[in-house]
């Protein structure tokens, strides 16, 4: 008989003092093809915004170059005036421009000009978490985290964040600077960023995993492994690696994007599935394979 593992907290303390629930909601999918243009109709994104809140998501992840520009402005229509428990995380430092085309903006310049014009789009003084969407390596690490702490030391910014960046990468800046959280590649088929993940748990961070359902993936029969997993919990197979990726690790919380009601409702009752320690030995086995 296998034992259950104990339930995976549903809150993670940003910055060491902000609550945030786990499973939060990701706005990529609200665009169109290559992030470029807005997705459907722009009622029913408004829709599935409202949806996340209303079903308890106090995590909105976002960026200044979906669409570009196209996501931050939904969020502001569906969200504003912002609850106070909910925290909207942006990024920027990445110039989108074509469905195909992007260039790394990391100049201190570039980052103040980036915030700014995000902090506009969402009708906000202060961003809650800025991310750093992609270092610059054309820029020294100093420069680019010192334009983000300038900012925050002005109440433009709360909590810094990183996007995409090694574990030795991830040391380096918090020797320079607070850094709040991370975002890298992580789920049940990709775990190569295992060795930040450990980081983040030494040091307190939030690691927001993007792809976390291996872009549809997880969800389609090629994910037959996880078939015998899902039948248990009566779930689907994506339900199971978003509640795979809440039970490995405390400070993961994912932010799955969907421009479904439908959907959103799915993956949010991912949160409420507990995984036994054998579903999780099964699971792991996956993941190493």
């Amino acid at each position: 008989m296998s034992s259950v593992l104990r339930s995976p907290d549903d809150s993670f303390l940003l910055g060491g003092e902000l609550p945030v629930r786990r499973l939060g909601y990701g706005t990529a999918q609200l665009t169109g093809p290559g992030y470029w243009g807005p997705r459907g109709e722009r009622q029913d994104s408004l829709t599935v915004l409202r949806a996340a809140v209303d079903r308890g998501v106090t995590l909105i992840d976002t960026a200044d170059n979906y669409g570009p520009g196209v996501a931050e402005d939904l969020v502001a229509e569906a969200l504003h005036p912002y609850r106070d428990d909910l925290v909207i995380a942006t990024k920027g430092g990445v110039v989108r421009t074509s469905d195909s085309t992007w260039h790394i903006a990391g100049r201190p310049e570039e980052l103040r000009a980036s915030c700014e014009a995000s902090l506009r789009r969402l009708r906000t003084d202060r961003i809650d978490l800025y991310q750093l969407h992609r270092l610059d390596p054309q820029v020294p690490m100093a420069e680019q985290l010192g334009a983000l702490d300038a900012l925050r030391q002005e109440g433009k910014i709360r909590y810094i964040g990183l996007d995409t960046l090694t574990a030795d990468q991830l040391e380096q800046a918090l020797s320079l600077t607070g850094i709040a959280s991370v975002q890298n590649r992580f789920n049940l088929l990709d775990r190569s960023s295992d060795a930040v993940l450990k980081v983040c748990e030494a040091h307190g961070l939030a690691f927001l995993p993007w792809f976390p359902l291996a872009n549809g993936a997880l969800t389609g029969e090629g994910a037959a492994a996880l078939a015998g997993v899902a039948e248990r919990h009566g779930a689907t197979r994506g339900q199971i690696a978003l509640a795979w990726l809440l039970h490995h690790s405390p400070a993961l919380c994912p932010t799955p994007g969907t421009g479904s009601p439908l959907h959103l409702a799915e993956n949010l009752r991912a949160g409420e599935i507990r995984l036994s320690t054998d579903d999780m030995s099964l699971l792991e086995a996956l993941a190493s394979a």
